[in-house]
């Protein structure tokens, strides 16, 4: 990064106007340069896995190899990756762009943001291993802006795609856990097999994702933002896991029909409450959840219209809110919309419980 100092000047009104003293604005490269730049530092992961069908037992079965992508993160080893890469592997082989192999064990993993940090076993010499990956500000990201994702779809190394960011602020939901991810970047940048784990990268070479899923057909791609980043992998490589804040409750948005039926305005705004878990914050607090009737219809369930005075449109604005702005032990305000009555409601944020049993469809957003 370049920095520019220099003395005072005096412009034509006469008055001291000095130059830029901080760091230059980083100009955005080309593709060609931004590939160049980070390739050496984003590397294949290779894990083995048992045989998804049962074992004959009159030959012995070979374990399949699973292929997966991941970067630099300092200059001690460690690798950031998704925890879907790894699974449930404890160690995993590493394989950067000129062939340099190594051994690395799994040290820590988020099975909540999907996230996991690898750490090379070998001994290495200083600048051996190519230099870490800069980390960007993805809530500085538009809708449109140019991105680039680096990984190994299909095992075919070093491959690159690009593309723009589609949205921000995305839930993504991760089935294994019955959670969703907040603030989620959408991109059409082609996410393949393969390409999980790998850098989603701005124009100026910083990371500012963690590529995660791709639907097909339809060319959408997520990533897991890079503030999240910030926060947990920290933690993980620190302690091993991370803990995440939880209130207890599922939701849904809040349809004309339901609209209708409480009386509200048409463009009333807020989430209805679907369920509470038992003992859970959000119930120790006298939050109220829905009910079903024998024709099916979803009665009462408090409306919640905002969250320590943000409003709430829908359940991604209060997940993020949770996530990012909330720790475990602290407080936080719900304001909700019940039988005509506007409340304000205190919870104390909870610890998020073990992972749920995986489920076969996408659950509810769930705090």
């Amino acid at each position: 990064m370049i920095a520019i100092s220099g003395t005072s000047l005096l412009n034509p009104h006469g008055l001291a106007a000095q130059t830029e003293t901080g760091p230059q604005q980083i100009q955005s490269l080309p593709i060609f340069d931004i590939f160049n730049k980070v390739e050496n530092s984003v590397v294949q992961i290779t894990t083995s896995v048992p045989p998804i069908t049962a074992p004959n037992p009159d030959r012995e079965q070979e374990n399949q190899t699973a292929l997966g992508s991941g970067f630099v993160y300092d200059e001690n080893g460690h690798i950031v990756t998704n925890n879907h890469v790894v699974a449930n592997a404890r160690i995993v082989d590493i394989t950067f762009i000129d062939g340099n192999r190594y051994t690395a064990n799994v040290t820590g993993r988020d099975v909540y943001s999907d996230l996991a940090v690898l750490k090379i076993v070998e001994n290495f010499t200083q600048g051996e291993l190519a230099p870490p990956l800069t980390l960007g500000n993805s809530s500085e990201l538009k809708v449109g802006d140019q991105v680039v994702a680096i990984g190994n779809p299909f095992g075919l190394e070093g491959s690159i795609t690009t593309g723009i960011v589609s949205q921000t602020g995305r839930l993504l939901p991760l089935e294994e856990t019955g959670f969703s991810v907040p603030d989620a970047i959408q991109t059409d940048a082609l996410i393949n097999p393969g390409n999980s784990g790998g850098p989603l990268l701005n124009m100026k070479a910083e990371v500012i994702g963690v590529n995660t899923a791709g639907i097909f057909p339809g060319n959408i791609g997520f990533a897991v933002p890079s503030n999240a980043v910030q926060r947990i992998v920290p933690v993980l490589v620190e302690t091993g896991n991370y803990t995440h804040p939880w209130l207890g409750m599922t939701g849904g948005p809040l349809t004309s029909d339901i609209a209708q039926r409480e009386g509200l305005e048409r463009n009333f705004k807020g989430v209805i409450v679907d369920t509470i878990v038992k003992d859970s914050p959000a119930d120790k607090a006298g939050i109220n959840g829905s009910i079903t009737n024998q024709y099916g219809e979803r009665l009462g369930g408090d409306i919640i219209t905002a969250v320590d005075g943000n409003p709430v449109i829908r359940m991604e604005d209060l997940i993020s809110h949770l996530e990012t702005e909330r720790s475990v032990g602290q407080n936080m305000t719900l304001t909700i919309y019940r039988d005509g009555n506007v409340l304000e409601k205190q919870i104390t944020v909870g610890e998020r419980p073990s992972a749920m049993p995986y489920l076969t469809r996408a659950p509810q957003p769930t705090p």
